[in-house]
């Protein structure tokens, strides 16, 4: 009898948790239109029906997907005006969506330098922090507790002492990742430090899967320095390893001087009123167009977005490719759309090559990108193995358009992370980007699909619906 009432009374609660449950989903999903996808949805469905004590906790610390004004979300945006060029080239393409998305212009800039490897990238870094006469601000995931991220933080603190205004924006979990900096004693030099939504805060907001994935470092509204690389060792190709330690990774950075570089520091701002819950200031006057000279766009994407810019833009691009696609990225678990997109174009005869680590540092991600590079590899499509850790995320199409920054082609980075990419549109900038890829193609074993067993087959299902759907 006892028995009877105990598990009446466990299924009478267990159900009135599975309705709670059920009842915050649709009604935040509604709300906040986060539109997931069905794969995702059905997953979070299932477990607060099936497994509500466990579900319902999670779903309130990870189920915020996006977090944007609701002016974002009136409506579509006006189509936008005509963009000269060919109609029918990739940049046209991208260039008209993203103004539909109502993604800042492209911007002039001057000076690009792509980093031939992270030597250069680190110089570069070095020169900007010094070469600052009014303000500084940097905004990284993780800044390490190790030479370079201590030469970096040093550097900070004295720039600080010189009175140049300077502003640190780490993310909250890629902080503590990284061994949590010595934030006491850049404050007590006068940087300006804040926590992109550390853990706990975060968590009651359900936003603790929602991480600030972007890399720049801006210099007096003027000088960008932007791409994969976080702040740490093993992100700096050339800087001495520690006895016992990995060779440093290869990665991918650049900087510039203009406009461009003022509009960088526009995002910036936003995204530090966000993390210290201020008011977005106004923005300063747009610079003056300067002489003819190359054009810029900045792709932010993430949760602030009402769109998945760089996804949808990514897909539109690779359904507009005519010749080439070359791509490079630590990590590949694409969802069936983008995937798709570029399984097609390599069957219409577009030359597809997707450069990657042969082992990256997220072994699930090793794991789950088996069944997508398969399917690509029977369609056409390239696929390289490089011997190292390779970091650099960029995205080359035919002649007219590159994308670099810091998103993976993976449901994380595209659907979850506040990332950072720029669009290039100058076809000597576009080659340097293919050169760039194409050199660390030559140092890459092609990858050899191979039939899985049963047993492997169910794992990667597995993973790819459990692992990648939060």
């Amino acid at each position: 009898m006892m028995t009877e009432l105990i598990a009446r009374h466990w299924l009478t609660l267990q159900g009135a948790l599975a309705v709670l449950g059920l009842a915050i989903y649709v009604v935040g999903s509604r709300t906040l239109r986060q539109r997931r996808r069905p794969s995702a949805a059905i997953a979070w469905v299932i477990a607060l029906l099936l497994l509500p004590y466990v579900a319902l906790p999670l779903y309130m610390a990870f189920g915020t997907r996006k977090i944007v004004d609701p002016r974002q979300l009136a409506g579509p945006q006006p189509y936008p005006a005509r963009i000269a060029g060919d109609p029918e080239s990739p940049e046209v393409h991208l260039r008209k969506l993203a103004a539909a998305m109502s993604l800042p212009g492209a911007e002039s800039y001057r000076q690009l330098n792509v980093h031939q490897d992270g030597a250069q990238a680190l110089q570069a870094l070095r020169d900007l922090i010094e070469g600052a006469a009014r303000t500084l601000e940097i905004c990284t995931f993780v800044l390490g507790r190790d030479a370079i991220g201590r030469e970096i933080a040093e550097r900070l603190e004295r720039r600080a002492r010189d009175g140049v205004t300077v502003h640190l924006l780490v993310d909250g979990i890629g902080a503590y990742l990284s061994g949590l900096p010595d934030f006491r004693r850049l404050r007590a030099a006068g940087v300006r430090t804040a926590l992109f939504v550390p853990p706990l805060r975060s968590s009651l907001r359900g936003r603790t899967n929602l991480r600030n994935h972007r890399k720049m470092a801006i210099a007096d509204g003027g000088w960008l320095w932007c791409g994969g690389r976080n702040l740490a060792r093993e992100y700096f190709d050339g800087s001495p390893a520690p006895a016992g330690r990995t060779r440093p990774w290869i990665d991918l950075s650049f900087d510039l001087r203009g406009p461009l570089a003022g509009r960088a520091q526009q995002q910036f701002v936003q995204d530090w009123a966000f993390a210290t819950e201020q008011t977005v200031p106004e923005a300063a006057p747009a610079a003056a167009e300067e002489a003819p000279a190359p054009r810029g766009q900045l792709i932010p994407s993430g949760p602030d977005q009402a769109d998945d810019t760089v996804y949808t833009l990514l897909v539109s691009a690779f359904f507009a490719a005519r010749r080439r696609i070359l791509a490079v990225t630590p990590y590949f678990v694409p969802n069936a759309t983008l995937l798709m997109s570029l399984a097609l174009a390599a069957r219409r005869g577009v030359a597809v090559d997707l450069v990657m680590p042969a082992k990256s540092n997220h072994l699930l991600a090793d794991m789950a990108r088996h069944r997508a590079l398969r399917d690509l590899a029977a369609a056409g499509a390239r696929i390289w193995f490089v011997p190292r850790m390779i970091h650099a995320k960029a995205v080359v199409i035919d002649d007219d358009l590159a994308l670099a920054g810091s998103a993976n082609l993976d449901e994380r980075s595209l659907f979850l992370n506040y990332e950072l990419m720029v669009a290039f549109y100058d076809p000597a900038a576009i080659e340097r980007f293919a050169q760039w890829i194409a050199r660390q193609r030559a140092a890459a074993a092609a990858y050899r699909p191979r039939p899985p067993g049963l047993a492997r087959d169910v794992a990667e299902g597995l993973l790819l619906w459990l692992g990648f759907q939060l």
